[in-house]
């Protein structure tokens, strides 16, 4: 292995969590080595080597930094000098008021960048163990390999805890029917034209809907491995799954028809509507927003050319489902993000049981800034909970029920109520401003100490 010098700051995994610990820590002068398995071991998802690379969505979610609470953790990203906010600024498509990226330069720039600095090396090899000593960072994602998963589950003790992460299908545009389908935000948001027409809208009527939701159920599904099962995370839930759960749960979720009008036919309401999203800046590819699924590739082709205009769609990629892998944070990890047991390990990412882009960057922002702030003798003050990097970390690190640990997006149900302001729907709008304007000045005020 490499070398274990004190100063040098180990990182396993070269996803979002671990590209971002390590352009952190290195830009506080710690020497920091990337321990990358790919492209030498694959992983299910992964379709390249590259450091950053986005397998499920394009998309970093909302941008809106004063009423959404993925939007702060962007803000307070590229407040800290965030490689993962800094190069998707960089890559942006237009997507309303959403934050979605051209997902191969993206990683391609990523990669760039980090293997230019001066305090990074990249090291193309798979860690299967857990180091006794030398500093560490494992932020090996949801795709941790099994011999790596081995060794952490004999480490904690833990049982380890696995759900599944489902990836919607990519369609081709040009394969689209234009005169069915049409572009348009819902209820026209974003500030520019392009932004307000970031969606590909596909309508369908009662009857329609009806024969889809039939198609969705009797699909042939893929089964699970032995021991696997069926945990998932509800922000990602396959659509059968939904459709499972009530003929009408889809066109409340993904397939809601509200805010959207119809070109081709004005006076005429959508029973449902599927919405897919721009995939890459040439605008040749869409994905089909909400629409993981684990039917088999054939039954997908078949059912998803049940969609108007999408009669006959060509898939870039259809969808899939992959297993994923978490640690119970809460029993087993510091307020540093350190392993109990073995504080010479941090984890960050996903594996910490956050979920999402985002919240991964965000828990490797953390990670890389307090491993390199150990490494140089510095003292830190806690990460304050009313920021919204604080919110997560406190969640995961104990303010999470341990016995019903689930990864969790950043949302405002993580932050302390802000006093004088009323609840319920009425009063969100002022509350999450409240919040986002705290949330900026504590994390601003954590900032200063680095200056």
């Amino acid at each position: 292995m490499t070398d274990h010098s004190a100063q040098t700051l180990h990182i396993v995994g070269g996803g979002m969590a671990g590209s971002e610990a390590a352009w952190q820590a290195a830009n506080m002068g710690v020497q920091v080595v990337i321990h990358e398995m790919r492209p030498k071991v694959e992983t299910f998802a992964h379709q390249t080597g590259n450091l950053g690379e986005m397998v499920c969505s394009n998309s970093f979610r909302s941008d809106d930094d004063e009423q959404n609470a993925v939007g702060l953790l962007h803000w307070e990203m590229r407040q800290a000098n965030g490689l993962i906010m800094t190069t998707a600024d960089q890559h942006r498509l237009p997507a309303g008021g959403a934050l979605a990226v051209d997902r191969d330069p993206f990683a391609e720039t990523v990669t760039a960048r980090l293997k230019a600095h001066p305090n990074v090396t990249v090291s193309y090899e798979e860690i299967t163990e857990l180091p006794a000593d030398g500093n560490w960072i494992f932020a090996t994602g949801p795709l941790t390999s099994p011999e790596l998963g081995k060794a952490i589950q004999a480490e904690t003790g833990a049982e380890a805890l696995a759900f599944f992460d489902a990836i919607a299908p990519i369609v081709y545009a040009e394969s689209i029917d234009m005169s069915q389908a049409w572009m348009q935000s819902r209820y026209d948001k974003g500030e520019t034209e392009e932004e307000r027409t970031a969606y590909l809208n596909c309508p369908m009527d009662r009857e329609q809907y009806e024969a889809f939701i039939d198609a969705l159920l009797s699909a042939d599904k893929t089964e699970f491995h032995e021991g696997e099962t069926a945990g998932y995370f509800d922000g990602c839930l396959p659509i059968e799954v939904m459709a499972e759960r009530g003929r009408e749960t889809l066109r409340h979720g993904p397939m809601k028809p509200v805010g959207l009008t119809n070109p081709h036919q004005p006076d005429v309401k959508a029973h449902a509507v599927v919405q897919l999203r721009r995939d890459n800046a040439l605008g040749t590819l869409f994905n089909i927003v909400g629409f993981q699924t684990k039917m088999k590739y054939g039954a997908q082709t078949e059912v998803f050319r049940m969609i108007p205009g999408l009669e006959n769609a060509s898939f870039a990629r259809l969808g899939g489902i992959h297993r994923n892998t978490f640690i119970n944070s809460p029993t087993l990890l510091d307020a540093q993000m350190r392993l109990k047991r073995k504080p010479n390990i941090r984890f960050a990412g996903q594996i910490t049981g956050v979920e999402g882009y985002v919240e991964s960057a965000a828990m490797g922002l953390l990670a890389g800034r307090m491993a390199a702030a150990e490494i140089l003798g510095q003292e830190l003050p806690e990460v304050p909970q009313d920021s919204a990097m604080g919110a997560l970390i406190h969640h995961i690190t104990g303010g999470a029920e341990a016995k019903t640990f689930q990864p969790m997006n950043v949302n405002f149900g993580l932050f302390r109520p802000v006093d004088g302001l009323k609840g319920g729907r009425r009063g969100r709008k002022d509350r999450y401003k409240a919040y986002t304007d705290r949330a900026k000045a504590a994390w601003q005020a954590w900032l200063s100490n680095f200056s």
